[in-house]
């Protein structure tokens, strides 16, 4: 979602209606007090209820987003602790782990109950998946399995989460997007202050898409399958015919509505020229239309 855009509904328990934010939680344009940075079990579970985030949509930040470096500062001490503990489930799975990032409680977590009493309870669909403590989940949300979900992930309302997705520590992944199979979004933890990808509502992540570095996909793009995109890439605008560049500052930003779809560019030189050799790039040949629309729906009953 764009920063500014209406909230929607669906707020974790004890989070009032004009707190929500776009993604539907506490989403304040001014980053509100939040626990003591020492106290990282007051942060995960401040993350995993949704009243905090790695990132929040803020019209007066660079982007639209603000960062929260305390929220990455807690998980790296949680991961610094090397004490490890077990867990099973019914004698078929063992694990393995940091004791203070243990496997996120499905049914019992704050906005677990939340969703239920929504109305619109998750679907994690059983065969490997697996989501983390101070992860967020907002009602309505599908992950197939295998799928992956790092500590202090934002995952918004009714968003597809398909097989052999990865959301990377600190992800935010917006309102009814489709993470089609394969897809990997990845994280950041460190530096403090980069800033983590950022999936914006009603965006479509075509399978086997690549997005590193703090790249923002804008509200309703849609990413052709096998895009990869990072900070510094080179998007190729064929419609308004530029090029958009991001820096490991300022991590490239698709913009809203943009259909991108991968390409490939000659590569200069006597070399390259006698053996045809090209580079993939990433191109936006369109802008989402009622097409598009009908290509990317998902079928009511998948949700």
């Amino acid at each position: 979602m764009s920063a500014g855009t209406t909230a929607t509904s669906g707020a974790p328990a004890g989070v009032s209606a004009a707190e929500h934010g776009p993604f539907g939680a506490a989403a304040p344009s001014t980053p509100a007090a939040t626990p003591n940075p020492v106290d990282v079990d007051g942060i995960l579970a401040a993350l995993e209820t949704g009243r905090l985030r790695a990132a929040a949509p803020d019209p007066a930040a660079p982007g639209g987003w603000a960062l929260r470096p305390d929220a990455r500062a807690a998980i790296l001490a949680l991961f610094a602790d090397r004490t490890t503990r077990s867990w099973t489930a019914a004698e078929a799975f063992g694990f393995s782990d940091r004791a203070g990032l243990p496997p996120k409680d499905i049914a019992g977590s704050p906005d677990g109950r939340a969703a239920a009493s929504a109305g619109r309870p998750w679907r994690i669909v059983p065969g490997g998946t697996a989501i983390r403590a101070g992860a967020h989940l907002e009602p309505g949300v599908v992950v197939m399995p295998p799928s992956y979900i790092n500590v202090g992930a934002w995952v918004g309302a009714d968003t597809m989460v398909d097989s052999h997705v990865l959301v990377g520590s600190c992800a935010q992944v917006g309102a009814r997007v489709h993470l089609a199979a394969g897809v990997i979004v990845g994280g950041v933890l460190e530096p403090a202050g980069a800033r983590p990808v950022i999936v914006e509502d009603d965006a479509f992540v075509g399978a086997g898409c690549l997005l590193l570095d703090g790249v923002l996909v804008g509200q309703g793009a849609v990413l052709g399958a096998g895009v990869t995109l990072t900070a510094t890439s080179r998007l190729y605008d064929l419609v308004n015919q530029g090029v958009l560049e991001g820096t490991r500052d300022a991590p490239l930003c698709v913009p809203p509505g943009a259909v991108v779809v991968p390409g490939t560019r000659a590569l200069a030189g006597e070399f390259a020229g006698l053996y045809g050799l090209g580079t993939q790039v990433a191109l936006i040949v369109k802008h989402r239309d009622a097409r598009t629309d009908a290509r990317v729906a998902l079928e009511e009953a998948l949700r």
